[in-house]
């Protein structure tokens, strides 16, 4: 009997170990090419930039030699009292610095916060933990838009630290491309006017990179050039120097209009409309993938590109982001993949592929199994990387049956557009990632990060990160608890029950709705909008009365300050959910009492989301407007540079193509944005009532537009970079204000409120066809707020 669980012992390792190499034929290479002393020193550096005056405390020995599997190690071990750090790689030891920092000494190292108060005497340690898979993967590619946009070397380095202090191995490295692609045009005779119409602006070059867009925003200047290059060579030669593998960017297909006067006989098309951009913004040429200058422009790319940065052998190309083939046929998806690499392997002969794996969510219908698997199998098992971009929500390796052999990466998207609003899957991704490692024939290689924006919801990032490492999963009651404790630099119980409450309410979501951070208060005013909530309002107020409980004790926590803003958001946010549908059932009621009563709750929920996002500077607009001007070298680019600021975040296009799907609730924006729209609209809905008239709604929203949300773009106003107000004070005042226990204050009771809020309404009546051809008397009080009223009738048939 014993002889039979050796065996089923040893036929497990033999699973695991097939499982772990079955890529090394083809991926083996794809390792860091820095020194050992390079990645040493490198991590010396970065304990010395987290503990300038502890860093004599801790030693680091880098040592490839202590894995036996090709996968990550670190050890940890308390010798004269020094910690000493080893690792396989940089990335390894930075990793094993953090999880001392986190497990050993109750510290927390955040996109926003840092709590580093640590212990005067080290704790001990003797640790060893081998990471589950070859890679770690960081980064969407819109990640470089929604967030890094205007990031400046300082930016860079601290998030690097961030990167490989999480254990990041293979990271994303896009910036600076569009220099080269310039160099590569210029080559092919194309004008600078030509290249000038086809680059889009800083905010929107994640989208020209995959062939959705041309020229919004643009053009780019020679500095933005020159400045873009340098920061590149920053980010490639740090994070190379902790030993992470860059993944830069190679051909995709798409290029300039202009391709087609200069190459009228080779066969192109256009890419097909995205988002209902205009022709001058949309749709560049696809070159066919059969075609000979294919691999010509892929070739000169990748040349210039490795000429200018060097190479880590590994390149992302998409080709169909978010838009579809122009063909079904098989043998053209085939070669569409064959020709992407074949263009790599030209320059490149260890070159490997990776490709985000959103084309197959997205355009679901379309990649049926057949046609997904033409796609896959062009190019040989292993050549290929598939990052598996929303794994927590929409896993698409299943479906596609382990992406027919190719190696893939579990991503957890979460985010998009870096909007606000509390939300996670912790119980999937505590059991998921390691389910899918574990089962039967899985090809998956890693895990990865592939938020659309940071600076948000990053207890789920955190948690996350761990599964790397992890192979069974967390009590995640107590992870929690321990991460408030770690965040906050001291126990709490009324912040553990918040933050338990939290964990069972909004980071307990497992529904496949889309959550895209859209609101009532945060989207263009309508009738129609559809609330929603996988969690009870109530229990959200109970995990806000329970944080601000704990105010007199962590008042000097500054994560503890960030958060109770958060919570304090999220629960004005859910008011407006709630005071929205009270506004429309009072109005499709005609009761005009009622109406008028939730419209000045629903006005104050705005005014008091300002008050509290102006006290922490994470939440300022002025943040993010200023950092754009930075980047320009003189007053007109410092313009345009504002301008793509305002509209990633707002319009999105020149006429709201993507409207509010960036949208942030930031102070300032909601002061200048959110607030006026939604106020002038409710004032044309109590016009409406009071002379018993017809709502023109699509009149309605074209005067917004004009009058706020196009002129918020183009605004010139300068907004504080600097926190103001007391967050516990105005936190306390916002409680007292909303919390049913008052009773001679509160607006809400939210014993009265439903356990949920409802999904759905019923449209609103269609208007009449005499409010279609001219103004109502709901225009009165918007219209006097034009300062040309000869254009009137201009704005009115716009």
């Amino acid at each position: 009997m014993r002889g039979v669980w050796v065996g089923v012992i040893l036929t497990f390792v033999w699973l695991d170990n097939a499982r772990s190499f079955q890529f090394e034929s083809t991926l083996d290479h794809v390792r860091t090419k820095t020194s050992a002393d390079i990645q040493q020193a490198a991590v010396e550096n970065l304990i010395k930039r987290t503990l300038p005056g502890r860093y004599s405390n801790f030693s680091v020995v880098i040592d490839p030699h202590i894995s036996n599997n090709g996968k990550d190690v670190f050890k940890l071990e308390k010798v004269g009292g020094v910690i000493k750090i080893t690792g396989t790689t940089g990335v390894a030891a930075a990793s094993a610095f953090n999880h001392y920092l986190k497990y050993f000494c109750q510290c927390h190292i955040s996109w926003e916060v840092s709590q580093l108060n640590l212990p005067d005497v080290l704790p001990e340690v003797n640790l060893t933990i081998t990471f589950n898979d070859r890679f770690r993967y960081y980064q969407n590619v819109c990640t470089s838009s929604y967030s890094f946009a205007w990031w400046d070397w300082a930016q860079w380095e601290k998030h690097i630290d961030w990167i490989v202090l999480n254990s990041f191995n293979f990271v994303l490295a896009f910036t600076g491309q569009e220099a080269i692609w310039q160099r590569v045009y210029q080559k092919l005779n194309l004008t600078d006017a030509d290249i000038s119409e086809h680059f889009a602006g800083p905010a929107f070059l994640a989208w020209l990179r995959m062939g959705n867009l041309r020229g919004w925003g643009g053009p780019l200047s020679q500095a933005w050039h020159e400045r873009s290059i340098q920061l590149q060579h920053n980010i490639l030669d740090r994070m190379r120097s902790f030993g992470i593998i860059t993944i830069l960017p190679a051909f995709a297909g798409h290029v300039p209009r202009s391709f087609k006067n200069l190459f009228p006989n080779t066969n192109m098309t256009l890419m097909s409309k995205w988002n209902n951009f205009a022709d001058v913004y949309c749709c560049p040429y696809f070159i066919d993938p059969t075609e000979d200058l294919f691999q010509t422009v892929g070739k000169m790319f990748l040349e210039e590109q490795i000429s200018a940065f060097g190479t880590d052998n590994v390149y992302n190309c998409d080709s169909f982001n978010e838009m579809e083939p122009q063909s079904t046929d098989l043998e053209y998806l085939a070669n569409v993949g064959k020709s992407i690499y074949s263009a790599m392997k030209q320059v490149d002969p260890n070159a490997t592929w990776v490709m985000q794996g959103w084309l197959f969510v997205h355009s679901f219908f379309f990649w049926t199994p057949n046609r997904a698997k033409a796609l896959l199998t062009s190019v040989p098992k292993g050549s290929m990387i598939v990052l598996d971009l929303q794994s927590e929500q929409f896993p698409q390796y299943d479906r596609l049956d382990q992406y027919y052999g190719q190696p893939f990466i579990w991503c957890m998207l979460h985010n998009f557009g870096g909007t606000l609003g509390m939300h996670g899957s912790s119980s999937i991704i505590n059991k998921r990632v390691i389910e899918t490692r574990n089962a039967n024939g899985s090809t998956m290689i890693g895990t990865g990060l592939t938020m659309e924006g940071i600076n948000q919801n990053y207890v789920m990032y955190d948690l996350m990160t761990e599964f790397a490492w992890r192979d069974e999963p967390v009590n995640l009651s107590q992870w929690f608890r321990n991460y408030s404790i770690r965040r906050y630099g001291k126990e709490d119980v009324n912040a553990e029950a918040a933050w338990e409450i939290l964990r069972g309410t909004v980071y307990d979501f497992s529904g496949s709705e889309r959550l895209r951070g859209h609101f009532a208060i945060t989207r263009s005013p309508d009738l129609n909008i559809e609330t929603w909530s996988w969690y009870k309002y109530t229990d959200l107020f109970e995990a806000w009365n329970s944080l601000l409980t704990a105010a007199d004790n962590l008042k000097d926590s500054p994560g503890y300050l960030h958060d109770l803003v958060d919570v304090t958001r999220q629960v004005l946010q859910a008011n407006g959910d709630i005071y929205y549908d009270k506004l429309i059932d009072t109005f499709n009621a005609k009761n005009t009492t009622d109406f008028q009563k939730a419209a000045t709750i629903f006005r104050e929920i705005f005014k008091d989301l300002e008050s509290i996002l102006a006290t922490n500077e994470a939440f300022l607009i002025g943040k993010w407007i200023e950092s754009a001007k930075k980047c320009a070298n003189n007053t007109i680019e410092e313009k345009l540079y504002e301008y793509n600021a305002r509209n990633q975040i707002t319009l999105w296009g020149p006429f709201g193509e993507i409207l509010d799907y960036a949208v942030k609730q930031w102070s300032g924006m909601v002061q200048d944005y959110l607030y006026p729209r939604w106020d002038s609209f409710i004032e044309f809905m109590n016009t409406s009532l009071a002379y018993e008239i017809p709502f023109n709604q699509k009149l309605t929203k074209t005067l917004i537009f004009l009058l706020y949300e196009e002129p918020f773009c183009f605004s010139n106003k300068v907004y504080p970079t600097e926190a103001t107000g007391d967050t516990i004070e105005i936190a306390r005042q916002i409680h007292k204000k909303y919390w049913y226990t008052n009773s001679s204050h509160a607006l809400i009771d939210i014993k009265a409120l439903p356990a949920k809020p409802k999904k759905t309404r019923s449209k609103s009546k269609k208007p009449c066809e005499a409010c279609q051809q001219k103004p109502h008397l709901g225009l009165r009080r918007t219209v006097s707020k034009m300062k040309d009223l000869n254009n009137l009738h201009t704005y009115l048939i716009y």
